[in-house]
């Protein structure tokens, strides 16, 4: 396993929307577990291929408390959703920011899993905002993005300044 590098917004190849898996192969199980090792030694509750530079259709998530229940999604897609809730996000390619979103408070998924396998389920909460979170990464959206300009524009200034100050 590797830790890879987690992509920094407002790097732009955060903007690249992530292409189908087609084929469910050993190169992709290795993927998942190079993205969940990422993730918990970021540590974070989600990862999208897309934040480490890899464009296609996959997720890691894991909410629980003791890292026991890590799920991953392969092709996931909303099938369906309802209601509304709004909670404070962050994200690993957004370090150290937080803010307001609103997100579906229900959905259904539909995906694969890493041995191909297609899999549906309902989520509500706090797994149900990542999953969201985590697929618009792969639409090629930051959670930022959902807040007012005003607001992008601060947080690009803060996090492009902090970039400068490390380099």
């Amino acid at each position: 396993m590797a830790l890879l590098p987690i992509l920094r917004y407002p790097d732009r190849r955060l903007h690249t929307k992530a292409v189908a898996v087609a084929v469910v192969d050993d190169s992709v199980r290795q993927l998942v577990r190079d993205m969940a090792e990422t993730m918990y030694a970021a540590p974070g509750i989600g990862l999208a291929a897309t934040q480490v530079d890899v464009h296609k259709r996959v997720i890691v998530i894991d909410v629980s408390e003791d890292r026991s229940h890590l799920l991953a999604l392969i092709n996931p897609q909303i099938v369906e959703r309802d209601g509304e809730q709004v909670t404070e996000e962050g994200c690993l390619s957004v370090p150290g920011v937080y803010d307001k979103v609103v997100r579906a408070e229900h959905v259904r998924v539909r995906a694969l899993d890493p041995d191909g396998r297609s899999l549906e389920f309902d989520a509500d909460g706090l797994l149900a905002v990542c999953i969201q979170h985590e697929m618009d990464h792969l639409d090629g959206i930051v959670f930022v993005e959902h807040l007012s300009r005003l607001k992008q524009a601060r947080i690009r200034a803060k996090l492009e300044k902090q970039a400068r100050i490390t380099a």
